[in-house]
């Protein structure tokens, strides 16, 4: 008779701890917002957290004026970073890439916009290429830059034109140059970045 009863109360016993086990586990899920992608949507809205920060990319902060001199080369900067950072740090061997578009323009004016959609700062530098000299050839210092005394200019000011301190993440940049003929090689010259692979070429045609 004893066994028969504690049987069930044995029973009702495991249910209930599962049912706990049931509401702690949603409960801590809806209020952290945690996990690996970075949570609910309303987190990720306000932290920009995550690992990719469930959008990707980090959302533009920026808006370009949409009266720049043309043509207009939007050169795209991103890294395989986990969130926004504050500063340029990057190691060797970082996942980081430049790409521009279009890669040929006519002479004359010419407008770069940097649209940063990486996780770190990022810049962009006009170095002019030699002649069957090849883009990422350039030998890097001992602070893992590129020697840029021949730049024409940059685009390295946050959400405005010309230099400044770097663009954050998720902003953009923008310079308007004259380019005469010839190759050039779009860079991003912050410490480990063109070593990284930050680098693109951009032919300017008569």
């Amino acid at each position: 008779m004893v066994r028969s009863v504690r049987r069930p109360l044995t029973l009702l016993a495991a249910v209930a701890v599962l049912s706990a086990c049931a509401v702690s586990t949603t409960g801590g899920s809806t209020a952290s917002g945690g996990g690996m992608m970075g949570g609910s949507g309303a987190a990720t809205a306000q932290t920009g957290g995550g690992m990719m920060g469930s959008r990707g990319y980090p959302t533009s902060s920026c808006s370009v004026p949409t009266t720049l001199a043309t043509p207009v080369v939007t050169v795209l900067a991103s890294d395989m970073g986990m969130m926004a950072r504050s500063d340029a740090t990057a190691p060797l061997g970082a996942r980081m890439t430049l790409t521009a578009s279009p890669t040929t323009v006519g002479s004359g004016q010419v407008t770069l916009v940097l649209q940063n959609q990486g996780w770190r700062v990022h810049e962009l530098v006009v170095l002019p290429l030699a002649a069957g000299q090849a883009i990422g050839s350039r030998a890097s210092g001992a602070d893992g830059k590129v020697d840029e005394t021949a730049s024409l200019g940059e685009a390295s000011n946050d959400c405005a034109d010309g230099s400044g301190d770097g663009v954050a993440s998720g902003s953009a940049g923008w310079v308007t140059l004259t380019l005469a003929p010839g190759r050039y090689e779009l860079v991003c010259n912050l410490q480990n970045h063109y070593a990284d692979g930050m680098r693109v070429e951009l032919d300017v045609n008569a």
